[in-house]
């Protein structure tokens, strides 16, 4: 367990070559491409979402790391907004790549702990996600990298192409992703058999750049989730800068995954410059959990977690803050010490996107917060995981609560208190001093932790008797009205009007299944004073979506 900061020494780092040209002072005014002045961010824009794999607070420089320099990460973040107080979905991967994806905490979502004793939790039809969003509201999707939820099969609804993602390049399942050279890797539902020679890293940044290069009128959601710097600490050759440093093998490896990740961040804005694209994009970078300290990584060499407590699978403060940067020429820089989590990507993008946003979600839209303008603030955070560990922040309290006979509890658990406005740390429990506020934080989160609140959302097809019956669920909080169901394509059916959709309630119109060709449902409405097209193409076997709960 890391308890705090230790020292930090200046190192210079490798691949200069693709570091990010400065923005000059008269660039820092100049207008985008699509209209929007500096401050602001363009309509619509493309979305490149990078998430590390635990990589901590502190270990970038823009958050005071020393002995591994990230310049391009630091570039990024003193030209666009630095979240100072980004939390994850949790201290650990699939639960919290979970809450990333469907916008909510782990007291609701599908997912809350990673496959220990069993087989690994997977997605379900009742996860809306954000691709899935997006790619409704007319964006092409990619997800490259660690998906993170099994099982390890096509056509299934844990598969990122199903839930969302035109394109799919990576590993699927949890552990396949500690391989650094694999013997395979997904593309969308077949298998990409390799010889175990091609460092996988190297393969996601070059099918990300593929991707934004492709030519297309659509916008586009990319989400390169990249296993760096995960362990174990591998790396193609030596550790370069730091090969001589008087470290341990895994700690000078570990150095040189995250400056790797610096690299591929910076040839990832580098492509989006040179395609034309990065007046129009959004990049937002993050990393899942705090940082890890596995197989010989000694993460308080490095003050991987800052000035917080703690690492990878704590709730402590070092196992869920991470960093959190959002780029966009047209952003004015500053930094933000508003409170963020996983959870608000989805409202984020949905609202960046211009799609209704789910009603009864966990997260907030932080678009406001990108441009300064301020948005809505939780009321309190929550972390969950079950049977072991869990935390609720509100305002400067948080409280840590710990199941029986975990992290030295006893027989009954253990209670902690924390005022985070006068001790980050976490180093002064007064839960005693303190009984009323302890009281009200553990009523609280016990009402957090409970079933899935979401209402269906979307478009769905079913193929049954020579119909192709097409389905809208208003899972909004607004009504949909002068509604238009049909299908899309070179031919399109004569559209079912419908006047109004309310939220919570769906309708379902039965067209002629087309003789041949692809099946694309679409729906044509007004919600929130805006025009909206839905589009899905039909998928085999699929029926009308219905929610389940997980307790």
């Amino acid at each position: 367990m890391i308890n705090g900061p230790s020292r930090r020494a200046l190192l210079a780092g490798t691949f200069a070559g693709l570091a990010l040209p400065a923005v000059t002072a008269a660039g820092a005014e100049a207008t985008s491409r699509s209209g929007s002045q500096k401050g602001s961010l363009p309509r619509r824009p493309n979305i490149l979402l990078i998430l590390a794999d635990d990589l901590g607070w502190g270990e970038i420089g823009a958050n005071g790391q020393r002995l591994i320099r990230t310049p391009n990460l630091d570039r990024l973040a003193a030209e666009g907004v630095q979240f100072k107080t980004a939390y994850s979905g949790a201290p650990l991967c699939a639960p919290s790549r979970c809450s990333l994806l469907t916008g909510l905490h782990n007291g609701h979502s599908t997912v809350r702990e990673n496959p220990e004793g069993g087989p690994q939790h997977a997605l379900t039809d009742a996860d809306l996600t954000f691709a899935e969003l997006l790619q409704l509201s007319g964006y092409r999707t990619a997800c490259i990298g660690k998906w993170g939820f099994g099982p390890e099969q096509p056509d299934q609804p844990s598969h990122p192409n199903v839930r969302g993602f035109d394109e799919f390049f990576g590993y699927i399942g949890h552990r396949h992703a500690h391989q650094y050279f694999p013997k395979y890797l997904w593309h969308n539902g077949q298998k990409v058999q390799l010889d175990g020679s091609k460092y996988a890293p190297h393969l996601f940044r070059q099918r990300a750049v593929e991707f934004i290069n492709a030519d297309s009128d659509q916008p586009f959601l990319l989400y390169f989730a990249t296993n760096l710097p995960h362990s174990p600490s591998v790396i193609p050759g030596d550790a370069g800068e730091y090969e001589t440093k008087p470290w341990t093998a895994a700690n000078r490896r570990h150095a040189a995954q995250v400056a790797r990740l610096d690299t591929d961040v910076a040839a990832l804005v580098r492509a989006l410059r040179d395609a034309g694209r990065a007046e129009d994009t959004l990049v937002l970078f993050t990393s899942d959990n705090g940082p890890h300290r596995e197989k010989g990584v000694t993460p308080w060499l490095f003050d991987s977690n800052g000035p917080y407590r703690a690492d990878k699978r704590d709730v402590y403060e070092g196992g869920i803050r991470v960093p959190l940067i959002a780029w966009s020429p047209g952003l004015r820089p500053r930094v933000e010490r508003q409170p963020v989590a996983a959870w608000d990507l989805l409202p984020t993008l949905a609202d960046l996107a211009e799609t209704p946003v789910p009603a009864h979600l966990d997260g907030l839209s932080f678009r406001g917060l990108l441009t300064g303008e301020g948005a809505p603030k939780h009321t309190h955070l929550v972390w969950n995981r079950p049977r072991k560990a869990q935390a609720i922040r509100r305002g400067r309290w948080k409280l840590v609560r710990f199941a029986p006979h975990i992290a030295g509890a006893g027989p009954e658990g253990r209670v902690e208190l924390y005022d985070l406005s006068r001790d980050p740390g976490e180093s002064r429990d007064i839960a005693a001093a303190r009984p009323q506020i302890t009281r009200e934080l553990m009523e609280l989160l016990d009402d957090s932790i409970g079933e899935d609140p979401r209402l269906p959302y979307g478009l769905r097809t079913e193929l049954t008797g020579g119909q192709v019956v097409v389905t809208l669920h208003n899972g909004s909080a607004v009504p949909w009205t002068q509604v238009e169901l049909g299908l899309d394509g070179k031919r399109r059916t004569r559209a079912h009007t419908v006047a109004r959709v309310d939220p919570g309630t769906a309708i379902s119109v039965g067209f002629p299944a087309p003789s041949g060709g692809r099946i694309t449902a679409r729906a044509d409405f007004q919600a929130g004073g805006r025009s909206h097209v839905f589009r899905r193409a039909h998928r085999g076997g699929e029926s009308p979506m219905t929610l389940t709960s997980t307790g």
